[in-house]
């Protein structure tokens, strides 16, 4: 079944049998802080797009304590081998950080440039300022994702920490980040929208 998914949305690519390279390129949240390698999120996204027939690699390439701006800076060597489609997750620690929201757009407007450039489709995963920073510090920073996605005509899942954020029992004793059933409900609440995605490929191939 797999396969045969996949040659339909790829089929000059998977006539090699090579599986859709997507880089989930993001912080601790991608990279799975604390948790076993099998139990972050890009492992959890593969394993369940694998279960609905996508013949899929979610490469993890997240890095705990990562900013916007630390992102950038090692943009070149983790695309250096290419991708065929990228999930974008990053901003959490400008905002915890009270970065201003200006420079955390500027920069992720740049890295969107670049994938646009390497002809690299990306799903943006936005995040949400928390309320504790002011109403105006969240107008601007919550924006920045919407106005991203638009700017760059890219799907936008708004809120990568939907239903687990504030929710004891998908979060570690930190509150911060998901522990193995909040990983989980993320892949479970964003699949529609990277299912979504990944079939959208066949349209720019």
């Amino acid at each position: 079944m797999a396969f045969a998914l996949s040659a339909l949305l790829f089929p000059g690519r998977l006539k090699a049998s090579a599986p859709v390279k997507i880089v989930a390129f993001g912080d601790s949240l991608i990279a799975g802080y604390k948790l076993p390698e099998g139990d972050a999120f890009p492992a959890v996204l593969e394993k369940t797009l694998r279960a609905k027939g996508f013949d899929v690699n979610v490469v993890n390439a997240g890095v705990s304590g990562e900013t916007a701006e630390d992102g950038l800076a090692r943009f070149d060597w983790t695309f250096a081998e290419g991708a065929d489609a990228a999930i974008l997750e990053l901003g959490a620690n400008d905002m915890l950080r009270g970065f201003d929201p200006k420079l955390t757009r500027a920069t992720l407007d740049t890295i969107l440039a670049r994938l646009k450039s390497r002809k690299i489709p990306v799903l943006i995963a936005g995040m949400l300022a928390s309320p504790s920073l002011g109403v105006e510090y969240q107008e601007a920073f919550d924006g920045i994702y919407r106005d991203l996605a638009h700017k760059y005509d890219a799907p936008l899942y708004p809120f990568f920490l939907k239903d687990v954020m504030n929710n004891p029992t998908l979060q570690l004793a930190d509150g911060l980040h998901p522990n193995r059933e909040g990983v989980e409900k993320i892949v479970e609440n964003m699949l529609p929208s990277v299912e979504d995605f990944i079939k959208s490929l066949s349209s720019r191939s």
